[in-house]
Parts: C-alpha cells; sequence; structure tokens
C-alpha cells in the first residue's frame, strides 16, 4: 500500500504521529513528573496536526516540506527531553521516550513527503472520468432547466418555482 517510491503515504505518517504523541502524553500523565514525556507528546501532536495533510491535519499551517524539518527537530526534542539530566524522569519512562524516538524517526525515513498536485478542474486538465459525468451530468440538468425555461416563456407562463 506504498507509494511508487517504495515509501508510505503521508496519511499513514500523520497516524503514527497521533498515536505515538498519544502514548507519549498518557505516558507523562500516567507519571510522577509528568513534564519531559507530556511536553514531548504535546510538540508531536502539535507537529501531527499543523502540516498540511490529507485529511487527518487540524490546522494546515506548514507545507510537508517544512513539516519533513520540523519532525527531525521534534525527534531531537524528544531525546533530549528524554536524557536531560534537570527533570526528574523515571528510567522506564526515559527507555519509552527514546523508543517512540526511533519509531518517529523510522516513520520519518519510510514515508513519502510528496504533495500531490491538484490539476485545476475548471482548466480542463483533468483526465478523469468521474469529473468528466459530473460535468455532463450537471449539463444534462441544466439543460432541462432551460428547456423547461423555454417552453413556459413560449406558452406565457412562469414555470413553478419548488
Amino acid at each position: 500500500m506504498g507509494t511508487p517510491t517504495g515509501k508510505q503515504p503521508f496519511w499513514m505518517h500523520q497516524i503514527v504521529e497521533y498515536l505515538l504523541g498519544g502514548a507519549l502524553l498518557a505516558q507523562g500523565l500516567q507519571s510522577p513528573e509528568p513534564v519531559a514525556p507530556a511536553l514531548a507528546g504535546l510538540l508531536v501532536l502539535a507537529n501531527a496536526a499543523t502540516v498540511r495533510g490529507a485529511a487527518f491535519s487540524a490546522f494546515r499551517l506548514v507545507s510537508r516540506r517544512v513539516h519533513r524539518v520540523l519532525d527531525l527537530v521534534v525527534i531531537a526534542a524528544v531525546v533530549v527531553l528524554a536524557v536531560q539530566p534537570w527533570i526528574d524522569v523515571d528510567d522506564g519512562l526515559r527507555l519509552v521516550m527514546l523508543g517512540i524516538a526511533a519509531g518517529l524517526g523510522f516513520v520519518w525515513w519510510r514515508s513519502s513527503f510528496a504533495e500531490r498536485a491538484r490539476p485545476s478542474v475548471a482548466t480542463g486538465a483533468v483526465d478523469d472520468r468521474g469529473v468528466r459525468m459530473g460535468r455532463a451530468a450537471g449539463r444534462f440538468v441544466g439543460d432541462g432547466i432551460n428547456a423547461v425555461k423555454r417552453t413556459a416563456a413560449r406558452r406565457g407562463e412562469r414555470p413553478d418555482r419548488t
């Protein structure tokens, strides 16, 4: 179910980011010192929610190209939050955070960040059967409405407006 380049589609990348960010956030909220894992989870979730992705973007603020770089920054931040000595983090939770950072890195490596070019329907650049059928149906309905109006005008009547 990959792309022609062998990479996974971007929507899968986003779903994994949401899942791993939620897992980090949940781990943080269950730990006695929730600051580092909760902050890491919020970073991952915010990064996933702000990209212009398929159907899973909440805010659509950054392009996929920028998101690709931000992913590396977020992965590095999760690693730094896991290994930093200033905020007390349980050793098991450190391992979970490092494992999630590794998972995010693997997902980043296997994801396609290519944005699909959407052809303009108005210019007729699309040679898609569904678009052609939709246009034909619209023309058919429009021609029918115009025929009723012309017939009513010839008779001197106003067509019913329902």
